[in-house]
């Protein structure tokens, strides 16, 4: 049988579990006219690059899908009907990738990275400018005693 990828957006106000159930009758559609659901992924709430149907954000599912047309026309049709579905787009693909992802990998790079250092604060960037916050050991700005400021002027007569 041929093999698809089938990403669909659902509205931000719906749940993720919610999101799964439309997997979920997505599955259940397959099953009856003989395909099945090979992958499964949820890439999360994301925002979407302009609005669709006022919203903003979106619940992405990706899956990985071997059918035959007629049940992936009727998976469209299905998926086009539902009302917390804002968009979906089906490709034909040769082989369906076990491994996650690109946006899945991403994701777990960025959680690999160290943000515990992000580099020098620029001078003066955070502060206001008001207090100092470290002390200046520069010779100009040390404390000096105060015979070297002024001189005496109780010895001269």
């Amino acid at each position: 049988m041929p093999l698809y990828e089938c990403v669909f957006i659902a509205r931000n106000d719906v749940t993720q579990q919610q999101v799964e159930t439309i997997a979920d009758q997505v599955a259940t559609i397959l099953a009856e006219q003989g395909g099945e659901v090979k992958k499964r992924e949820y890439w999360g709430l994301r925002g979407l690059a302009y609005r669709i149907k006022k919203n903003r954000k979106g619940h992405y599912m990706l899956l990985g899908i071997d059918a035959q047309p007629a049940a992936m026309r009727e998976v469209g049709r299905q998926l086009g009907l539902h009302e917390d579905v804002l968009r979906e787009m089906t490709l034909r693909i040769e082989a369906i990738d076990e491994a996650p992802s690109a946006i899945l990998s991403r994701r777990g790079e960025e959680r690999e990275r160290d943000r515990g250092f992000r580099g020098p604060r620029p001078a003066g960037r955070f502060t206001s400018g008001r207090t100092r916050e470290r002390s200046d050991d520069r010779e100009e700005f040390r404390a000096r005693p105060r015979d070297e400021v002024e001189p005496a002027t109780g010895g001269e007569e």
